[in-house]
């Protein structure tokens, strides 16, 4: 839903007499039929899914504005109306308070959105021409993974300069068709929709975009994504770039649309996914390199990492060199009690700690017995990362989500991250051969996810445009300063390797 105001993560049981029949597994949409995320409304009963659960509780709302006498009618808006549904999978509940007060504040925010999108800048008028992206039903874990890669600018403007692409031709040509999401049309195209996408959000012509269009092809070629249920952001911006590799390869290597379609679904019918550049099944001994031709998305995010392993037993060494697209950090565990920056029980974990343990030696424990050429066995080990190459743009992710026996448990510590002049200098395998440029990194976007769960909460994002930072939340963008964004608790942060023209500063 857009906008929700999240409860306390109550779970209820719930009552046999007033809900459905049927387990919740079993209820269906009313609108629909669908049975993928069903919600139940907790006024009147019914069950819509993700799609439309927003507008059925807005229309409880519009329900209870009755004509009323002027003496009823103030105090009907002094007082709240809440409108409660559960998710029927978690039994989560969640409310979207409406009140006829903040209604008007919203008419009269839209009604003067291009006066609202005016600041002074150096004492003349300049206008704010980002615009938001529509929550289509629990999609702000997309909208802030889009809006991060909008603002970086290299990547950005290669999409927005590809010529268009018609996908339709004979009786349909030239006509605007819309789609649903249970059509059987293979003929889409990822890369289309997203340079559609990146070329709406900074036009400066609306104040929200809905990318329809992009999510249709999402769930199209990426079946994990499907349904309305909350989404990992690290992980659709893996599967994003992978698929967006993949479309761009085969266009340079003259593989029909068909043929890419086929490999997209093989790789998530097969449950692999590309991550550091090799794909991996669920096995960890199956890996195999990424072949084919450097795309974009190679050139920008693509690093290479040298993974060293010795034999604690005979001293052999292994070498192996992995391609990576963004590095994941541990937040070190003496660390993770520490919630908030200003918490005084002992230092401050920054990104230098999660990096540092990131790249440090480390003895493989008895799962992870590492098998020795020369020994002929699985021999105890140790392990370390070093950096051989830098992307251009460099792509970190804080873990903060870990499976235990149940669940899967956020680390809400807060981690100090620079805002430019982060040196990574210490992490290369051969810094004497790197100049000094080309070490820096500056930050240009930040995602955050605000609550307790993978499953549960929101995500937003910051980004940099032209020297000023925008927050990102959905539909609203709204401007802000350096001081707000640092305090953010980071999940994954874009940097962007410094020009030689910058300044000095460093981590």
């Amino acid at each position: 839903m857009e906008c929700p105001h999240l409860s306390s993560s109550v779970c209820i049981a719930p009552d046999s007499a007033k809900f459905p029949n049927g387990s919740p597994s079993s209820w269906c949409c009313s609108v629909c039929r669908s049975n993928k995320s069903p919600w139940v409304c907790l006024t009147c009963s019914s069950v819509h899914c993700g799609r439309y659960v927003n507008g059925h509780a807005k229309k409880h709302y519009e329900d209870a504005q009755v004509p009323l006498t002027n003496h009823k009618k103030s105090e009907k808006q002094d007082k709240p109306q809440h409108t409660v549904c559960m998710d029927c999978s978690s039994y989560s509940t969640y409310c979207s308070a409406f009140t006829a007060d903040r209604h008007k504040k919203r008419k009269l925010l839209e009604n003067s959105s291009l006066n609202s999108k005016l600041l002074k800048v150096n004492g003349s008028t300049a206008a704010i021409c980002a615009t938001g992206l529509r929550n289509l039903g629990n999609t702000c874990f997309m909208n802030a993974i889009l809006q991060s890669l909008s603002n970086i600018e290299q990547f950005c403007c290669y999409f927005k300069e590809l010529p268009a692409v018609e996908l339709r031709n004979g009786k349909t040509a030239g006509r605007r068709t819309y789609h649903t999401r249970s059509q059987g049309d293979n003929n889409v195209s990822l890369v289309e929709e997203f340079r559609k996408t990146l070329c709406a959000l900074w036009q400066g012509s609306q104040t929200a975009f809905s990318p329809e269009s992009l999510f249709y092809v999402v769930w199209k070629i990426m079946p994990n994504f499907r349904g309305y249920q909350q989404q990992d952001a690290h992980e659709f911006m893996r599967y994003l770039l992978d698929h967006l590799h993949l479309e761009l390869q085969g266009g340079f290597n003259g593989v029909s649309r068909s043929a890419i379609l086929q490999e997209n679904s093989a790789l998530s019918a097969s449950n692999k996914c590309c991550m550091k550049g090799i794909y991996k099944t669920n096995s960890p001994k199956t890996e195999r390199k990424e072949n084919g031709a450097s795309t974009v998305v190679t050139a920008i995010f693509g690093g290479i990492l040298q993974n060293e392993v010795n034999c604690l037993i005979c001293g052999t060494e292994s070498r192996k060199f992995d391609p990576f697209l963004d590095l994941s950090l541990d937040i070190p565990s003496q660390f993770r009690n520490k919630r908030s920056k200003n918490q005084e029980n002992g230092p401050v974990c920054s990104l230098r700690d999660c990096l540092r343990s990131f790249t440090d030696l480390e003895e493989l424990d008895e799962t992870e017995l590492y098998m020795c050429h020369k020994c002929k066995k699985k021999q105890k080990s140790t392990k370390k990362f070093w950096i051989q190459k830098l992307p251009k743009v460099l792509c970190l992710h804080l873990k903060r989500f870990h499976w235990t026996a149940y669940l899967r448990n956020k680390v809400d510590t807060y981690v100090e991250f620079p805002l430019r002049g982060l040196d990574m200098k210490c992490y290369l395998l051969e810094p004497e051969n790197s100049g000094p440029e080309h070490c820096l990194y500056d930050l240009a976007a930040v995602v955050v996810h605000h609550g307790s769960g993978v499953g549960s909460g929101h995500y937003t994002a910051y980004a940099t445009h032209e020297g000023r930072w925008f927050h990102f939340n959905d539909s609203t963008v709204t401007l802000t300063d350096e001081d707000t964004v640092v305090k953010a608790k980071a999940y994954i942060l874009f940097y962007v390797e410094r020009q030689a023209k910058a300044g000095s500063d460093k981590l």
